[in-house]
């Protein structure tokens, strides 16, 4: 499922098929289609100093996972974590394909494969430098190719904090706590009516991006699939495209309620201007 180009509080976005990723070297490319988000390859990413500010994000999961994270450890844990600085965010639940081919993080597979297959995924760019707020990405398949590449399938699961550089070579590891959300003070009640607010949304942004695009307006399914409300925001934040800051900020948040109230204001802006993208359309349809 993709959604079309997303207008945020003040950004958003959605999910590429299969990426090939390398952190020093990495392109996603995605067809340009009217109305659909795209992004533009990503530019090479180089060495970069860390920053502990996190700035913006750009999503990449291939699809969402119902359950995720059962088994979260407590806030105050403190571990030891390699790092992926990657061109894009990974939400917990969210499944990521990724092809591993620089020999830093070749190495870092060696040493995965021997323990326990989880490392964080964060984002960096050039401009931006490195994030401090991440997610662990569990190698769930994995192949090793013939050139000693690895082709991996990974899934989202517990938010992190990175609080201390351990070592930069050969790859980044870090000490970590855990993020988790903080109780709704208004009870379940309102956190399951707002998440269907949010999901209404969505269904309506799905189907007006299928009329503009010439295809069939069919009833879009359940976006839910009976996720509770703190893992439907994180697959809401996990379809937003092309507004790499919306993403970091959704990830970062502690607060469901704040999550989803975000990401239906983003919604309905997107719904917002494509209802005037297709108002103009049935003016002028020879202009579309």
């Amino acid at each position: 499922m993709a959604l079309p180009q997303i207008l945020p509080s003040t950004s958003s976005s959605i999910i590429p098929n299969k990426s090939h990723l390398n952190p020093t070297n990495s392109h996603l490319n995605h067809p340009v289609k009217p109305f659909i988000s795209s992004q533009p390859p990503a530019p090479p990413l180089h060495r970069r100093q860390w920053r502990r500010k996190p700035i913006s994000l750009r999503c990449s999961a291939s699809s969402f996972s119902e359950k995720h994270h059962t088994n979260s450890p407590k806030s105050d844990d403190v571990v030891e974590l390699p790092l992926f600085p990657l061109p894009l965010v990974l939400f917990p639940g969210a499944i990521l394909p990724l092809q591993i081919f620089e020999f830093r993080y070749r190495m870092m597979m060696h040493t995965l494969l021997q323990t326990d297959l989880r490392f964080g995924v964060i984002y960096t760019d050039a401009s931006t430098g490195t994030a401090d707020v991440g997610c662990v990405g569990e190698v769930v398949k994995h192949e090793r190719l013939v050139d000693d590449r690895f082709f991996l399938i990974c899934k989202g699961q517990e938010r992190f904090r990175v609080t201390k550089l351990v070592r930069t070579k050969p790859y980044l590891v870090a000490e970590v706590t855990w993020l988790e959300d903080r109780p709704s003070a208004n009870g379940d009640e309102d956190l399951n009516s707002l998440a269907n607010e949010v999901e209404t949304y969505m269904k309506d942004v799905i189907r007006l991006s299928n009329r503009l695009n010439g295809k069939p307006e069919k009833e879009v399914q359940d976006l839910r699939r009976n996720l509770f409300p703190t893992p439907f925001s994180f697959f809401v934040g996990s379809t937003f495209e092309g507004a790499p800051r919306e993403q970091q900020a959704l990830l970062e948040l502690e607060d469901t309620v704040m999550r989803l109230k975000r990401e239906k204001e983003t919604l309905r802006n997107t719904l917002n201007y494509l209802s005037a993208a297709s108002a103009v359309k049935d003016v002028f349809p020879s202009s579309s």
